[in-house]
C-alpha cells in the first residue's frame, strides 16, 4: 500500500454572516462546497499557502487573522492498476479577513465557483468535511488547535 502525505491549508472567512467557500470539482464531476485554500508547495509557509490558494480560488486578498487549529483526516482509496493508497491530510486552518480583490471564479484549477454563503445555510450545502471542522474551530478555538484530544502531543 502506498502511503500519501498531503499538507494544505485553508480560510474561514466569515463577513456580515456569510461565510466564503469555494466548489471543489472532483476528478469524477462531483461538485462540493469547500473552503478556500490548498495544497502546500514544497518550501512554501503555510500563510503563504492560504494567500495564494484563496486568491486563486476566489479572486480575494485575504490576511490570516488566526491559526484556529489543524484537521487531520485518514483515508484508503484505489489506485490505478490494482494498487491501493493510505492518505494522510493534514489541513492547516486559518481564520482570515478579505482585505482587497474582487470575486471571482477560478479558471481551470480544482475549483469552478465561488461564493458568499449565510452561515445559517451551510449545513444545508453539498460541502466536503473540512467546512463543517473549520466551523467547528472558528466556534470553539480549541487551545491546543484539536478537535478531539490528541493521542499524545
Amino acid at each position: 500500500m502506498r502511503e500519501e502525505l498531503r499538507v494544505a491549508a485553508y480560510a474561514v472567512c466569515v463577513r456580515d454572516g456569510r461565510l466564503l467557500l469555494a466548489r471543489w470539482v472532483s476528478r469524477d464531476g462531483m461538485r462540493k462546497w469547500t473552503l478556500p485554500g490548498g495544497g502546500m508547495d514544497h518550501g512554501e509557509d503555510p500563510c503563504d499557502t492560504v494567500v495564494r490558494e484563496a486568491a486563486e480560488e476566489t479572486g480575494y486578498d485575504v490576511e490570516p487573522t488566526a491559526l484556529l487549529g489543524i484537521d487531520s483526516v485518514r483515508r484508503g482509496y484505489p489506485r490505478r492498476l490494482g494498487t491501493h493508497a493510505d492518505f494522510h491530510g493534514l489541513r492547516i486552518v486559518y481564520e482570515a479577513r478579505v482585505t482587497g480583490g474582487e470575486l471571482r471564479h477560478e479558471q481551470h484549477g480544482s475549483t469552478d465557483m465561488a461564493a458568499w454563503h449565510p452561515l445559517e445555510e451551510v449545513p444545508a450545502l453539498e460541502r466536503v468535511g473540512l467546512v463543517d471542522a473549520g466551523l467547528r474551530l472558528r466556534r470553539e478555538r480549541p487551545p491546543n488547535g484539536h478537535l478531539r484530544p490528541p493521542v499524545s502531543c
